[in-house]
């Protein structure tokens, strides 16, 4: 119980932020403006994602149990699957870039 309060205690926006952001290895010569702007377009993608992922959600729902309609529920399943994928690959971005930089360097 006493590490959660301790890792609560350390934790501010740039921790959270962190996660999104990738690690400027490659792009350390970027302007502070031009990393804010690449922080932004990766946090919005990856709420477009996750929507697309709720909608998914939510169309799979209706589909299988209001309407009986399994061409809708494939739809859904689709659309969770690849609003997923899309937090995931964005997700990881920061750590492709590195690694790439890394072998690169």
């Amino acid at each position: 119980m006493s590490y959660m309060y301790l890792a609560a205690e350390k934790g501010d926006i740039t921790t959270i932020i962190g996660g999104i952001a990738p690690n400027w290895g490659p792009f350390g010569s970027l302007g502070n403006e031009a990393r804010v702007m690449i922080e932004v377009v990766m946090a919005v993608a990856i709420l477009l994602c996750l929507g697309i992922a709720i909608w998914g959600a939510a169309k799979q729902r209706i589909g299988a149990t209001a309407l009986r309609d399994t061409f809708s529920a494939e739809q859904g399943k689709g659309l969770i699957v690849a609003g997923l994928t899309g937090v995931f690959i964005i997700g990881s971005l920061g750590t492709v870039f590195t690694i790439v930089y890394g072998m690169a360097v």
